[in-house]
């Protein structure tokens, strides 16, 4: 970060390790869908000697192929680890998804890491940049996770690079944009036929020296006294930001009155302010030209991860306690302490089976030992209603293999200290989110925050084949995916898939094939829908089959009113005289309730009425209790085509968080979906809560259709409030497509 040179200190085909604590930086990298983050993994991988000039890991495999990592479109839909070794640091690398529907893959990247790097693209626009990062890095700043900000696609830049960092600092530097300040600034070489500059070097503000990569490899040089007059203004606003975070108090006193502060005491100050997260340095980077062995800005942001970044001995731990017990003490990041690990993510390995990524809180993981698994059951199968409210689950399993993964290999491991990370072949019963600790003194980990899935898949089984191995295939796909959940539909008779988005759930679906050779179709989604009388009605169920022989005979008279939403289904016996013997009412409402669980009308359930028997017939050999049943079901039948059966649909409260500037937008496409507004109000600076009361058939698409209208700014929940009558016309095109359906 000093803008001093380095030494490539991987090792091909050496796993990186640590020792101790001091020695490892967790690094998440955080930016747009095409942002270049999984590209720039890579060029910091080759500078540091971990990658060949032709971009593969020098045993087999590219960085891409880390555990089968999937794309849509080209860009990596899951979380990958990348370890490296940089001046005598092992610096774990996170790789996080740009796309929204694989947030929880991001989720997971920031509860592993201690620091993280925002990528953004000088192609893409600003709003973009603002939509997909801002709340991210807002979510960073509130627990104080130190970042930095990288930028890639210089040579497509959209801008020039001076009115680029403008830009970021007002999105993140809030009130204090001069906390958001370049570092370097890029020197452009010749015009090319596209019209675009490339980016062939860089100019240290502090040291005022250029740093040439058009050989492929960095060359230090001094500036011309032109180019030292363009760094100037740069090089004076970094200084004075640097020493408006100083600790040191005089310091701004001193260079106001004229004393020419030092560029060692100014890189201590500065390291020391990224560590606290109070400042973020904005740097430049590029993958190496052809046949170089070093990306543009590659070496310095090695530098400031190794030397600004913090430890994992500076980070809190997230709180402990025993298993359905009290609060435990503060985990301390000590290789010889109790151990304290937890899985941040599972997967499958197309050759060890189950992997899990472990991070080490505390002590220090070794294969072969036998540790307690504890978990909140966020990944039991269902989920529950949400993440963190599953039941607590308790197990001991033995620690296979530690590996370190890189490209398609899994390289072995003879421990983890406390902050560094792991792999850990075939846990069985250890799922995201689970905390490995030591079995004679189990704890659990509060949980982090995973998004609500809200985007309805119904599936079926293709074939008969595929029918026998589909709950097997699905229970494994929602273990390793704690932001899918499985739901069996008792109402709809579906099975469904809950997920984040299409793309989710496209990759879901082609897991399932892939991984599980369970083949499934897509079926339109199904909301429960409910019938209740419109009016008062009569009925007379009559089953009457004598001819010869043990006959049927059943005659019952009902009367239908129709009661107030919630009240279900109310039987009442008023046969006096022993019209309907008093053994065979219970049969009568028996055959009642079982026809309204079928429905009178469209094959719904029939609810909120009340079914009076008033009166009936039997026979002394041919009733029966069969018989009253039929005749019960068939008097409710009987009433139903004498009124007008309404249709109830469900219609659920809608939390919707958005930027100010969205919601004219979003309550315009609200009311199109028969919304009611029921209350805005202000959540945070410039971001508003919509509440509003929709039916639940209108919002099947909304976690898509939100998306679009936000920008991808904004987020909703959903809690099931009611069912209430359908409007006439709607429930008409409801019953013309069932209709057509069947």
């Amino acid at each position: 970060m000093g803008d001093k040179a380095n030494t490539r200190s991987g090792a091909a085909g050496r796993a990186p390790t640590a020792d101790r604590p001091s020695d490892v930086r967790n690094v998440v990298l955080v930016g747009h869908s095409g942002s270049g983050k999984t590209t720039l993994v890579e060029a910091l991988a080759q500078t540091a000697g971990a990658v060949g000039r032709a971009g593969r890991v020098e045993d087999g495999g590219t960085i891409s192929d880390y555990d089968e990592i999937e794309r849509r479109g080209g860009r990596s839909v899951q979380l990958s680890l990348v370890p490296v070794e940089w001046g005598g640091c092992k610096i774990n690398l996170l790789d996080t998804p740009g796309y929204a529907d694989f947030v929880g893959e991001l989720r997971a990247g920031l509860r592993a890491a201690d620091a993280a790097l925002f990528v953004v693209s000088a192609a893409q626009e600003a709003d973009a940049v603002a939509g997909s990062t801002r709340a991210v890095w807002e979510e960073c700043a509130a627990v104080g996770m130190p970042r930095a900000i990288v930028v890639t696609h210089l040579d497509t830049a959209r801008m020039d690079y001076a009115g680029l960092t403008g830009v970021l600092a007002t999105l993140f530097g809030g009130d204090d944009p001069d906390a958001v300040l370049p570092l370097y600034l890029p020197v452009l070489g010749p015009e090319g036929a596209d019209g675009h500059a490339p980016a062939t070097g860089l100019v240290g503000l502090l040291t005022e020296r250029i740093f040439d990569y058009t050989a492929g490899a960095r060359r230090e040089d001094p500036p011309d006294e032109a180019q030292r007059a363009v760094i100037a203004e740069a090089r004076a606003r970094l200084i004075e930001g640097i020493i408006a975070e100083s600790e040191d108090e005089t310091l701004m006193d001193r260079y106001l009155g004229g004393e020419e502060i030092g560029v060692g005491t100014l890189v201590d100050d500065l390291e020391k302010a990224v560590a606290r997260g109070t400042f973020h340095p904005v740097l430049a980077a590029a993958p190496a030209v052809e046949g170089g062995s070093q990306g543009l800005g590659t070496v310095e942001l090695l530098d400031l991860i190794t030397r600004g970044f913090p430890t994992p001995l500076e980070r809190t731990a997230p709180a402990v306690a025993a298993p359905g017990g009290p609060a435990g003490p503060a985990v301390v990041c000590d290789p010889d302490g109790p151990l304290v690990a937890e899985v941040v993510k599972t997967s499958s390995d197309p050759y060890v089976g189950r992997l899990s990524l472990v991070r080490v809180f505390s002590g220090t993981l070794r294969p072969d030992e036998t540790v307690h698994v504890s978990g909140h059951g966020l990944t039991d199968p269902g989920h529950g209603n949400g993440h963190g409210n599953g039941e607590l689950h308790d197990a001991e399993e033995r620690i296979g293999a530690l590996t370190s993964p890189f490209g398609k290999q899994q390289r072995p491991l003879t421990r983890c200290v406390a902050g560094d990370l792991a792999c850990v072949a075939k846990l069985g019963r250890a799922e995201t989110g689970d905390t490995l600790s030591a079995k004679d003194a189990p704890l659990l980990m509060e949980p982090w925050h995973m998004p609500e899935p809200l985007l309805p898949v119904a599936i079926e089984a293709h074939g008969k084949a595929d029918e026998d191995r589909l709950s097997q295939g699905l229970a494994r796909l929602v273990a390793e995916d704690p932001t899918m959940r499985l739901e069996q539909n008792q109402d709809t008779r579906q099975v469904v898939l809950w997920c984040l988005g299409e793309a989710h759930a496209d990759v879901a679906l082609e897991r399932l094939r892939g991984r599980y050779g369970v083949r499934v179709d897509t079926v339109p989604h199904k909301v429960a829908l409910r019938e209740t009388f419109g009016a008062a009605a009569a009925g007379r169920g009559r089953l009457v089959k004598q001819s010869g022989g043990h006959g049927q005979y059943a005659i019952c008279e009902i009367d239908v009113e129709p009661l107030p939403a919630g009240s279900g289904i109310e039987f009442v016996d008023k046969v006096v005289g022993g019209a309907v013997p008093r053994s065979f009412i219970p049969s009568v409402e028996k055959g009642v309730r079982a026809q309204a669980a079928r429905g009178v009308a469209a094959g719904h359930p029939l609810v909120d009425v009340r079914v009076t028997l008033r009166d009936g017939k039997a026979h002394s050999v041919d009733s029966s209790d069969a018989a009253f049943q039929a005749a019960g079901a068939l008097a409710l039948r009987e009433a139903a085509a004498e009124v007008p059966v309404r249709l109830l649909e469900p219609v659920a409260e809608l939390s919707v968080l958005i930027p100010d500037e969205y919601v004219g937008a979003v309550m315009s496409d609200l009311s199109g979906r028969r919304g009611r507004v029921v209350g805005t109000e202000q959540s945070g600076q410039g971001r508003t809560l919509v509440r509003a009361e929709v039916p639940e058939i209108e919002i099947g698409r909304y976690a898509i259709d939100l998306r679009s209208v936000s920008h991808g700014t904004g987020s909703f929940d959903r809690v099931y409030v009611r069912h209430e009558p359908m409007p006439p016309q709607v429930a008409d095109r409801v019953r013309e497509k069932a209709g057509n359906t069947a």
